[in-house]
């Protein structure tokens, strides 16, 4: 899976619930990999072995699963958009309105005839009582009747028919709707056959790993710490730097280190988000740098990480940073999310407790931004960093650093009666939450 999908969908979840998401930060303390050990056979590691191929089948099946529960999710939906629409079949639909049609104007033409019919007769009677009219007057009068009763019947019988005809496309419509409303039914156990299929083809690829013998522990620490800030407004279609600065506070040195970085635009309304597809991240491009590393290299989720490399003991390493926002991205709040991660090559591993955000505002490019400075409130003890200096069109900002926490069961008071706080707690320890499972998830790739 990837890291774009896993932190966009866990951002999404975390705005809508919380609490789940900041009660369940310790669950990934105990999250096993595996060994790297020499131990492990030449087969594990050589990509073409039989191990490597069983694990890609497993992984395909759950692909496969994945794409069979969403295709079938997506054939429900448009059962019930067609029962809300009246979409039954177009001889189905053409045949009723049809039918309606035709028992109107059966209906027009009997009451016509009988119209005629009631004239006819009236003008027999005046006939019959006038002392002067002749024979043949007589005569036609009630020739006249006659042929409108005959109208009359013929009317009579049309509409009869057009009544049958209506009766029986409104039985075929009304089949059709069951069928389809049967068919919703139907496609809904289905769906849950197809989810029982996934979750037996995820349990499959955790047993390959369980078999893969010893496992250690990834550990839920504060070896890692993040600061991030950043400017307090970017105007749509322009980029803006922001510096991240990943420290080794443990009292060891660190193999290994990398960040995770995950920017969001903020909806208007929670219900705007998809929760199959949240894509919060679809207005931004994100670029780093570091002394290191000077070229600015693209930072694409689906490759992972910022790689640092190794960290001394008390050491640091400062990123730049550069956000652009999308020329069609709508003016709103954004909110950057930072955390990072660590490897020895010992076997040791852990994943940050902490993780880092800051707010910004984005604007239109008429839009002037405001000159004083913010700071986001944190539901936890915070530290400040001094912002860069500002480029061109941007205010600075100052970045705020989070260690997600739980009272009772319920997100920590933030002192501010503003949702944005909180949406940056639950969804920095959403953050948190898929770096980890990426990370245990490409160790064991990795090391298999």
């Amino acid at each position: 899976m990837k890291i774009r999908r896993i932190l966009a969908t866990a951002v999404a979840a975390a705005v809508t619930t919380p609490v789940v998401f900041l009660s369940a930060g310790p669950a990934f303390a105990d999250t096993p990999k595996p060994t790297t050990s020499k131990g492990a056979t030449a087969q594990q590691d050589e990509p073409d072995g039989p191990d490597y191929a069983e694990l890609a089948r497993l992984e395909a099946a759950v692909a496969a699963a994945e794409q069979k529960v969403e295709d079938l999710k997506a054939e429900r939906e448009q059962v019930k958009n067609d029962l809300l629409a009246g979409n039954l079949g177009k001889e189905v639909v053409e045949e009723l309105a049809a039918a309606e049609e035709a028992v109107a104007d059966a209906k027009a033409a009997r009451t016509a005839a009988e119209a005629v019919l009631t004239a006819a007769k009236e003008a027999l009677t005046a006939i019959e009582a006038d002392a002067t009219a002749t024979p043949e007057q007589k005569t036609a009068a009630a020739e006249a009747v006659t042929t409108a009763e005959a109208e009359v019947a013929k009317a009579v019988a049309a509409a009869t028919a057009a009544d049958e005809r209506l009766a029986r496309a409104t039985t075929a419509w009304n089949d059709a709707r069951v069928a389809l409303a049967q068919k919703g039914s139907l496609l809904a156990e289905d769906i849950k056959a197809a989810e029982q299929e996934l979750a037996d083809a995820e349990a499959a690829v955790d047993a390959f790993w369980e078999d893969k013998g010893d496992f250690e522990e990834c550990v839920e620490d504060g070896a890692v710490r993040s600061t991030l800030t950043g400017p307090k407004s970017i105007t749509i279609g322009s980029s803006a730097n922001f510096s991240l600065t990943v420290k080794n506070t443990s009292d060891r040195d660190l193999d290994s280190v990398r960040s995770y970085l995950f920017a969001a635009q903020l909806p208007e309304s929670w219900e705007d988000i998809d929760d199959e597809d949240p894509d919060l991240d679809r207005y931004f491009d994100i670029d780093w740098k570091t002394a290191a590393n000077p070229k600015w290299t693209e930072l694409d989720f689906q490759d992972d990480a910022i790689e640092l490399g190794a960290i001394g003991k008390g050491g640091k390493v400062d990123v730049t940073l550069r956000l652009t926002v999308d020329e069609d991205a709508p003016a709103g709040e954004g909110i950057a999310f930072t955390t990072g991660e660590y490897e020895n090559e010992d076997g040791s591993c852990g994943i940050s407790e902490q993780y880092a955000e800051v707010e910004f505002d984005i604007v239109e490019p008429s839009e002037e931004p405001e000159p004083e400075e913010t700071a986001s409130p944190s539901p936890s003890p915070s530290t400040s960093t001094p912002a860069p200096a500002a480029t061109s069109g941007h205010t600075p900002q100052g970045g705020s650093s989070h260690t997600p926490v739980t009272t009772g069961g319920e997100l920590a008071a933030t002192g501010s009666s503003d949702a944005l706080p909180q949406v940056a707690a639950a969804a920095g320890a959403a953050l948190v939450l898929g770096a980890g499972a990426v990370f245990v998830a490409r160790r064991r790739k990795v090391n298999a």
